[in-house]
Protein backbone atom coordinates (compact mmCIF):
# COMPACT_ATOMS: atom_id res chain seq x y z
CA UNK A 1 0.00 0.00 0.00
CA UNK A 2 3.04 2.54 0.80
CA UNK A 3 4.79 1.29 -2.47
CA UNK A 4 1.17 2.33 -4.57
CA UNK A 5 1.11 5.40 -2.61
CA UNK A 6 4.67 6.69 -3.38
CA UNK A 7 3.99 5.32 -6.79
CA UNK A 8 1.28 7.73 -7.40
CA UNK A 9 2.50 10.63 -5.62
CA UNK A 10 5.75 10.33 -7.89
CA UNK A 11 3.53 10.31 -11.08
CA UNK A 12 1.80 13.10 -9.95
CA UNK A 13 5.01 15.06 -9.24
CA UNK A 14 6.23 14.26 -12.50
CA UNK A 15 2.87 15.09 -14.51
CA UNK A 16 3.15 18.53 -12.47
CA UNK A 17 6.24 19.55 -13.30
CA UNK A 18 5.63 18.55 -16.68
CA UNK A 19 2.88 20.85 -16.50
CA UNK A 20 4.83 23.21 -14.94
CA UNK A 21 7.52 22.94 -17.69
CA UNK A 22 10.23 21.91 -15.57
CA UNK A 23 10.06 17.61 -16.30
CA UNK A 24 11.22 15.26 -13.70
CA UNK A 25 12.58 12.66 -15.75
CA UNK A 26 14.54 13.30 -19.42
CA UNK A 27 16.51 11.41 -21.65
CA UNK A 28 20.16 12.26 -23.07
CA UNK A 29 20.99 10.81 -26.33
CA UNK A 30 23.76 9.22 -27.69
CA UNK A 31 26.90 10.94 -28.55
CA UNK A 32 25.58 14.29 -26.49
CA UNK A 33 26.26 15.25 -22.93
CA UNK A 34 23.56 17.29 -20.67
CA UNK A 35 24.61 20.11 -18.49
CA UNK A 36 22.81 20.39 -15.43
CA UNK A 37 22.38 23.58 -13.15
CA UNK A 38 20.64 23.81 -9.99
CA UNK A 39 18.93 27.11 -8.92
CA UNK A 40 21.37 29.13 -11.55
CA UNK A 41 24.55 26.96 -10.46
CA UNK A 42 26.22 24.25 -11.78
CA UNK A 43 25.71 21.21 -10.67
CA UNK A 44 26.66 18.49 -12.78
CA UNK A 45 27.15 16.57 -16.43
CA UNK A 46 25.03 13.45 -17.15
CA UNK A 47 25.90 10.80 -20.28
CA UNK A 48 23.58 9.30 -22.37
CA UNK A 49 20.65 7.75 -20.75
CA UNK A 50 17.32 8.32 -18.70
CA UNK A 51 18.45 10.78 -15.90
CA UNK A 52 16.11 12.37 -13.02
CA UNK A 53 15.88 15.84 -12.33
CA UNK A 54 14.90 17.89 -9.23
CA UNK A 55 11.53 19.70 -10.86
CA UNK A 56 11.72 23.71 -10.68
CA UNK A 57 15.19 23.58 -8.72
CA UNK A 58 16.93 22.10 -11.63
CA UNK A 59 17.26 22.64 -14.88
CA UNK A 60 19.28 21.17 -18.48
CA UNK A 61 21.23 24.20 -19.16
CA UNK A 62 22.74 22.87 -22.11
CA UNK A 63 22.94 20.02 -24.57
CA UNK A 64 26.45 19.63 -26.04
CA UNK A 65 27.35 18.29 -28.90
CA UNK A 66 29.86 15.49 -29.08
CA UNK A 67 30.20 14.56 -32.69
CA UNK A 68 32.62 15.65 -35.15
CA UNK A 69 31.48 19.17 -36.42
CA UNK A 70 32.53 21.12 -39.71
CA UNK A 71 32.46 25.19 -40.39
CA UNK A 72 33.45 26.42 -43.77
CA UNK A 73 34.54 30.02 -43.93
CA UNK A 74 35.31 31.79 -46.85
CA UNK A 75 38.64 34.49 -45.93
CA UNK A 76 40.78 36.36 -47.89
CA UNK A 77 44.60 36.94 -47.97
CA UNK A 78 47.56 38.61 -50.00
CA UNK A 79 50.46 36.81 -51.89
CA UNK A 80 54.03 37.64 -51.54
CA UNK A 81 53.46 39.08 -55.34
CA UNK A 82 49.83 41.29 -53.89
CA UNK A 83 47.34 38.89 -55.62
CA UNK A 84 44.52 39.39 -53.69
CA UNK A 85 42.63 35.88 -53.70
CA UNK A 86 39.83 33.91 -51.92
CA UNK A 87 40.25 30.57 -49.94
CA UNK A 88 37.60 28.25 -48.87
CA UNK A 89 38.69 27.36 -45.80
CA UNK A 90 37.05 23.41 -43.88
CA UNK A 91 37.31 22.96 -40.34
CA UNK A 92 36.31 19.70 -39.14
CA UNK A 93 36.46 19.79 -35.08
CA UNK A 94 34.80 18.35 -31.88
CA UNK A 95 34.49 19.12 -28.28
CA UNK A 96 36.92 17.64 -26.08
CA UNK A 97 36.42 14.22 -24.58
CA UNK A 98 39.68 13.79 -22.85
CA UNK A 99 38.95 12.58 -19.01
CA UNK A 100 39.74 15.66 -16.96
CA UNK A 101 41.12 15.74 -12.94
CA UNK A 102 38.07 18.40 -12.63
CA UNK A 103 34.69 18.58 -14.02
CA UNK A 104 35.39 22.24 -14.55
CA UNK A 105 38.12 21.10 -16.77
CA UNK A 106 36.88 18.90 -19.34
CA UNK A 107 35.88 19.85 -22.24
CA UNK A 108 32.04 19.80 -22.30
CA UNK A 109 32.06 22.24 -19.20
CA UNK A 110 34.67 24.60 -21.64
CA UNK A 111 32.95 24.65 -24.81
CA UNK A 112 30.17 25.84 -22.74
CA UNK A 113 30.99 28.25 -20.21
CA UNK A 114 34.15 29.85 -21.55
CA UNK A 115 32.99 30.48 -24.80
CA UNK A 116 29.95 32.01 -25.83
CA UNK A 117 30.19 31.33 -30.11
CA UNK A 118 32.81 29.20 -30.71
CA UNK A 119 31.78 29.20 -34.83
CA UNK A 120 32.62 32.92 -34.82
CA UNK A 121 35.78 32.47 -32.70
CA UNK A 122 37.44 29.99 -34.65
CA UNK A 123 37.00 31.86 -37.19
CA UNK A 124 38.65 34.88 -36.53
CA UNK A 125 41.55 32.90 -35.51
CA UNK A 126 41.59 30.98 -38.77
CA UNK A 127 41.58 34.08 -40.18
CA UNK A 128 44.44 35.53 -38.73
CA UNK A 129 46.44 32.25 -38.76
CA UNK A 130 45.93 32.65 -42.80
CA UNK A 131 46.15 35.97 -43.46
CA UNK A 132 49.69 35.55 -41.65
CA UNK A 133 50.57 32.47 -43.77
CA UNK A 134 49.68 33.58 -47.39
CA UNK A 135 52.13 36.64 -47.45
CA UNK A 136 55.37 34.21 -47.16
CA UNK A 137 54.32 32.83 -50.55
CA UNK A 138 53.63 34.02 -54.16
CA UNK A 139 50.83 33.38 -56.14
CA UNK A 140 52.10 29.92 -57.77
CA UNK A 141 53.63 28.86 -54.70
CA UNK A 142 50.36 29.06 -52.70
CA UNK A 143 48.55 26.62 -54.98
CA UNK A 144 51.68 24.20 -54.85
CA UNK A 145 51.60 24.40 -50.87
CA UNK A 146 48.09 24.95 -50.08
CA UNK A 147 48.34 21.51 -47.88
CA UNK A 148 51.19 22.93 -45.67
CA UNK A 149 49.61 26.15 -45.42
CA UNK A 150 46.37 24.72 -44.19
CA UNK A 151 48.62 22.19 -41.30
CA UNK A 152 50.33 25.80 -40.45
CA UNK A 153 46.56 27.22 -40.04
CA UNK A 154 45.68 23.95 -37.76
CA UNK A 155 48.60 24.33 -36.11
CA UNK A 156 48.20 28.03 -34.59
CA UNK A 157 44.62 27.30 -34.03
CA UNK A 158 44.30 23.91 -32.14
CA UNK A 159 46.67 25.13 -29.48
CA UNK A 160 43.73 28.50 -28.89
CA UNK A 161 40.82 26.39 -29.27
CA UNK A 162 42.13 23.77 -26.85
CA UNK A 163 41.85 26.20 -24.01
CA UNK A 164 38.13 26.37 -25.13
CA UNK A 165 37.30 22.97 -25.30
CA UNK A 166 37.32 22.31 -28.60
CA UNK A 167 40.12 19.87 -30.50
CA UNK A 168 40.70 20.65 -34.05
CA UNK A 169 40.97 17.54 -36.08
CA UNK A 170 42.08 18.82 -39.30
CA UNK A 171 42.25 21.98 -41.83
CA UNK A 172 41.17 22.29 -45.30
CA UNK A 173 41.95 24.88 -48.71
CA UNK A 174 39.39 23.51 -50.45
CA UNK A 175 39.27 25.64 -53.04
CA UNK A 176 41.20 29.59 -54.16
CA UNK A 177 39.77 31.81 -56.12
CA UNK A 178 41.49 34.11 -58.17
CA UNK A 179 40.40 37.57 -59.51
CA UNK A 180 39.31 37.41 -62.86
CA UNK A 181 41.75 39.65 -64.67
CA UNK A 182 44.55 37.31 -62.99
CA UNK A 183 42.85 34.48 -63.49
CA UNK A 184 42.97 35.18 -67.23
CA UNK A 185 46.42 36.24 -67.52
CA UNK A 186 47.25 33.14 -65.62
CA UNK A 187 45.40 31.45 -68.59
CA UNK A 188 47.26 32.41 -71.21
CA UNK A 189 50.68 32.00 -69.82
CA UNK A 190 49.83 28.75 -69.40
CA UNK A 191 48.85 28.33 -72.88
CA UNK A 192 51.42 30.01 -74.15
CA UNK A 193 54.12 27.71 -71.93
CA UNK A 194 51.65 24.88 -73.33
CA UNK A 195 51.92 26.15 -77.40
CA UNK A 196 55.62 26.30 -76.74
CA UNK A 197 55.73 22.87 -75.36
CA UNK A 198 54.24 21.57 -78.02
CA UNK A 199 56.68 23.18 -80.67
CA UNK A 200 59.23 21.76 -78.73
CA UNK A 201 58.01 18.74 -79.36
CA UNK A 202 57.35 18.81 -83.01
CA UNK A 203 60.71 20.48 -83.45
CA UNK A 204 62.25 17.75 -81.87
CA UNK A 205 60.06 14.59 -83.77
CA UNK A 206 61.02 16.63 -86.63
CA UNK A 207 65.11 16.36 -86.02
CA UNK A 208 64.87 12.93 -85.01
CA UNK A 209 62.90 12.16 -88.30
CA UNK A 210 65.87 14.40 -90.20
CA UNK A 211 68.29 12.25 -87.74
CA UNK A 212 67.39 8.95 -88.31
CA UNK A 213 66.88 9.88 -92.58
CA UNK A 214 70.49 11.16 -92.41
CA UNK A 215 71.73 7.92 -91.19
CA UNK A 216 69.54 5.63 -93.54
CA UNK A 217 70.72 7.53 -96.13
CA UNK A 218 74.62 7.28 -94.94
CA UNK A 219 74.01 3.86 -94.43
CA UNK A 220 72.31 3.07 -97.89
CA UNK A 221 75.10 5.45 -99.32
CA UNK A 222 77.72 3.16 -97.52
CA UNK A 223 76.59 -0.30 -98.57
CA UNK A 224 75.90 1.20 -102.34
CA UNK A 225 79.92 2.17 -102.52
CA UNK A 226 80.59 -1.24 -101.32
CA UNK A 227 78.67 -2.60 -104.24
CA UNK A 228 80.09 -0.43 -106.56
CA UNK A 229 83.51 -1.10 -105.25
CA UNK A 230 82.83 -5.05 -105.86
CA UNK A 231 81.43 -4.47 -108.91
CA UNK A 232 84.66 -2.56 -110.32
CA UNK A 233 86.61 -4.94 -108.86
CA UNK A 234 84.68 -7.79 -110.31
CA UNK A 235 84.73 -6.30 -113.62
CA UNK A 236 88.78 -5.38 -113.78
CA UNK A 237 89.28 -9.29 -112.56
CA UNK A 238 86.99 -10.47 -115.52
CA UNK A 239 88.91 -7.64 -117.84
CA UNK A 240 92.07 -9.24 -116.75
CA UNK A 241 91.15 -12.53 -116.83
CA UNK A 242 89.73 -11.54 -120.93
CA UNK A 243 92.87 -10.24 -121.67
CA UNK A 244 94.73 -13.02 -120.36
CA UNK A 245 92.99 -14.75 -122.69
CA UNK A 246 93.05 -13.29 -126.14
CA UNK A 247 97.00 -12.92 -125.50
CA UNK A 248 96.88 -16.54 -125.34
CA UNK A 249 95.56 -16.52 -128.70
CA UNK A 250 98.56 -15.26 -130.35
CA UNK A 251 96.62 -11.77 -130.40
CA UNK A 252 99.39 -8.61 -129.48
CA UNK A 253 98.90 -6.13 -126.79
CA UNK A 254 97.36 -3.53 -128.58
CA UNK A 255 94.97 -5.64 -130.87
CA UNK A 256 93.56 -7.06 -127.51
CA UNK A 257 92.77 -3.88 -126.12
CA UNK A 258 91.49 -2.83 -129.01
CA UNK A 259 89.36 -5.81 -129.66
CA UNK A 260 87.86 -5.13 -125.81
CA UNK A 261 87.08 -1.19 -126.40
CA UNK A 262 85.55 -2.19 -129.25
CA UNK A 263 83.02 -4.62 -127.49
CA UNK A 264 82.94 -2.73 -125.04
CA UNK A 265 81.77 -0.12 -127.29
CA UNK A 266 79.15 -2.46 -128.63
CA UNK A 267 77.54 -3.53 -125.27
CA UNK A 268 77.38 0.29 -124.78
CA UNK A 269 74.83 0.70 -127.84
CA UNK A 270 73.18 -2.28 -127.13
CA UNK A 271 72.22 -0.65 -123.93
CA UNK A 272 71.94 2.18 -124.97
CA UNK A 273 69.30 1.08 -128.00
CA UNK A 274 67.44 -1.41 -124.69
CA UNK A 275 66.85 1.55 -122.44
CA UNK A 276 66.42 4.60 -124.76
CA UNK A 277 67.19 7.18 -121.64
CA UNK A 278 70.71 8.12 -122.93
CA UNK A 279 70.88 11.69 -123.60
CA UNK A 280 75.05 11.39 -124.90
CA UNK A 281 75.80 8.78 -127.57
CA UNK A 282 79.77 8.40 -128.89
CA UNK A 283 80.43 7.67 -132.21
CA UNK A 284 83.59 7.08 -134.07
CA UNK A 285 84.44 8.67 -137.15
CA UNK A 286 84.69 5.61 -139.31
CA UNK A 287 84.11 1.73 -139.06
CA UNK A 288 86.91 1.12 -141.19
CA UNK A 289 88.72 -0.51 -138.15
CA UNK A 290 88.16 -0.98 -134.52
CA UNK A 291 91.71 0.91 -133.53
CA UNK A 292 90.21 4.35 -134.62
CA UNK A 293 87.45 3.95 -131.48
CA UNK A 294 89.97 4.15 -129.40
CA UNK A 295 90.95 7.80 -130.12
CA UNK A 296 87.92 9.68 -130.92
CA UNK A 297 87.27 8.34 -127.15
CA UNK A 298 89.95 9.90 -126.17
CA UNK A 299 89.39 12.97 -128.06
CA UNK A 300 85.90 13.18 -127.10
CA UNK A 301 87.27 13.18 -123.30
CA UNK A 302 89.69 15.88 -123.99
CA UNK A 303 87.02 17.99 -125.94
CA UNK A 304 84.97 17.81 -122.36
CA UNK A 305 87.95 19.49 -120.48
CA UNK A 306 88.93 21.95 -122.89
CA UNK A 307 87.02 25.14 -121.73
CA UNK A 308 84.44 26.59 -124.00
CA UNK A 309 85.16 29.92 -126.40
CA UNK A 310 82.47 32.10 -125.40
CA UNK A 311 83.73 34.61 -128.21
CA UNK A 312 82.85 31.90 -130.86
CA UNK A 313 79.28 31.03 -131.01
CA UNK A 314 79.14 27.97 -132.81
CA UNK A 315 81.13 26.45 -130.48
CA UNK A 316 78.92 23.41 -128.47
Amino acid sequence: MIVLTLLILFIAAAIGSAALGSPMLFVVRQQEASIIERLGKFNRIVQPGLHFLIPIIERRAAEVNLRTQEARYSLNGKTKDNVTIGTAVSVQFRVDQMPAQTVEQSGVYRSYYILSNPIDQMESYIADALRSAIPGYTLDEVFDNKDLIAQNVKDSVTELMAGYGYDIITTLITDIELPKDVERSMNAINSAQRDQEAAKALAEAERTKTVVAARAQAEAMEQTGIGIANQRKAIADGIAASLDVIKSSGVSAKEANDLFTYTQWVEMMGSFAESGKASTILLPSGFEGSSSILPDILAAQAAQQKPKDESNPFEA
